[in-house]
């Protein structure tokens, strides 16, 4: 019902209204407090029937009523000269054009956060979702992470473009080869040759999507040696961060041992390895040689200038020798669980600073989402202002794994878990932290989870290693 001042009753203003013009206080006395209080900073304007705020630096801002707020609100944000400003700085230019209401801070925000345009082109979310979750190796050779690192450009002489490669999650020990094109024939040939042969059957394996390795070959293989054939987040390369690691070392190890013309990575490789794995790891504060066959592996420059343990091997009777070798395998064991510790206490400091940084995000079932564009590479259908983030998605399911777009629809279909077809625009939810909330109204969407993608994953995952020897 309007007063004679002609202001809704429901208006956050009538109290300082009323107050200024006939000393009416409201009944509540709590309300009637704050409302004498804060009445100091007001001043009416009788003449234009119009309340202001003195601001701190003793401005007037006119006090919006709400529907004049949700319009200042929509034409400062994205009206003519709305710039999408992020709910500070939009706050602050409705101050700096004059205007207050109580929620202004609040609402700013909120009106921000529900913009549609700003969802789809904002910055990535970089802050972790959810707490650390380290891969645990009780003992060595129990589980290895294997990826691939390519397409390498410029090729090398022999015409190999990739780099297959797998490391030991306890010892840390490593084991690659060249190849020129990476197959699931390859990928099982190079786990019996390298792994089973030499260090016996793995307890699991965990690799990313590559096609090569969730392929039936493959899979075939894991099942029949009973392998856990564990496959990582896609679009993740943190969920196999030892594998990632390790591809990180060797390629800046290739950097630096290449000869100009940048072919003959492939032959520089197995000098790159034994440097890995004669190298102190801090997780262990040993080196995978040593952890592996009991003692240090002697170095060239051992021989060309012969360290004490040397000389002293070299004055040893083959008894003595054998001896010696004899306590440094007994002592191997407790070298090892020393080397678990250490881990252990590793993982715990960086799951300690990691967590830290950790805001949970959280979504419900009935909650709209925004699915990245993967992979983000960059082609002649590709533009600058293309969004970011894909269409809009209803969260059906509590494990939203991927979504795949029908061609003909608006807004796109969530497959069941048994669909097989993957089309070529794939979508992926690959973590929390890549996940935008979508506040917008959309249709409903089906929801569910799927299998892992067809698609050529790894290529497309790796693109910061194209051209890293030019």
């Amino acid at each position: 019902m309007p007063t004679n001042t002609g202001v809704n009753v429901r208006d956050w203003r009538f109290p300082f209204i009323d107050f200024a013009v006939y000393g009416i206080l409201p009944e509540d006395p709590k309300e009637a407090v704050s409302v004498r209080r804060r009445s100091l900073r007001f001043y009416y304007d009788t003449a234009t029937k119009t309340l202001y705020r003195r601001s701190f630096d003793g401005l007037l801002l006119r006090c919006l009523s709400n529907e004049e707020a949700a319009e200042a609100l929509r034409e400062a944000h994205d009206g003519t000269c709305g710039a999408h400003q992020p709910g500070p700085k939009l706050q602050d230019r409705l101050r700096r054009m004059g205007y207050y209401w109580p929620t202004m801070a609040a609402d700013a925000v909120e009106y921000a956060k529900k913009c549609h345009a700003c969802q789809l082109h904002a910055d990535f979310i970089h802050t972790p979702s959810e707490p650390l979750h380290p891969t645990v190796a009780s003992w060595p050779f129990e589980a290895w992470g294997m990826d691939i690192v390519g397409p390498i450009t410029p090729p090398s002489s022999r015409g190999h473009r990739f780099i297959l490669a797998i490391t030991d999650y306890f010892s840390k020990w490593a084991e690659a080869v060249p190849l020129a094109e990476v197959k699931s024939s390859r990928v099982v040939s190079f786990i019996k040759h390298h792994v089973i042969y030499r260090f016996g059957v793995p307890r699991r394996i965990i690799h990313d999507n590559g096609p090569q390795f969730i392929s039936h070959i493959f899979s075939r293989f894991c099942d029949k040696n009973r392998i856990q054939n564990v496959t990582s987040t896609a679009y993740n390369p943190a969920a196999n961060g030892l594998a990632e690691a390790f591809n990180k070392t060797i390629v800046r190890l290739l950097k630096k041992v290449v000869s100009s013309n940048k072919r003959d990575w492939d032959e520089k490789l197995g000098e790159c390895l034994w440097a890995y794995r004669t190298t102190v790891r801090t997780p262990t504060g040993n080196t995978p040689f040593s952890l592996v066959y009991g003692s240090e592996a002697v170095l060239p420059l051992e021989i060309q200038i012969p360290s004490l343990r040397v000389a002293i091997t070299n004055k040893l009777t083959e008894e003595d020798n054998q001896r010696r070798r004899l306590r440094e395998l007994e002592a191997l064991d407790e070298k090892r669980l020393l080397a678990q510790q250490r881990i252990e206490l590793y993982q715990a400091r960086i799951s300690q600073a990691f967590n830290k940084k950790v805001k949970q995000r959280t979504f419900q079932v009935g909650d709209l989402v925004l699915a990245v564009r993967r992979p983000m590479v960059l082609t002649h259908n590709t533009r600058k202002v293309r969004a970011q983030v894909g269409r809009t998605f209803h969260h059906r399911d509590s494990i939203l794994k991927r979504c795949l777009p029908p061609r003909q629809t608006q807004w796109g279909l969530v497959h069941d878990a048994h669909q097989r077809q993957v089309p070529k625009e794939v979508l992926f939810l690959t973590s929390l932290r890549h996940v935008l909330p979508q506040r917008g109204s959309v249709g409903p969407i089906i929801g569910a989870h799927t299998q892992s993608p067809s698609t050529n994953s790894y290529a497309s995952g790796t693109q910061l290693f194209r051209g890293i020897l030019q």
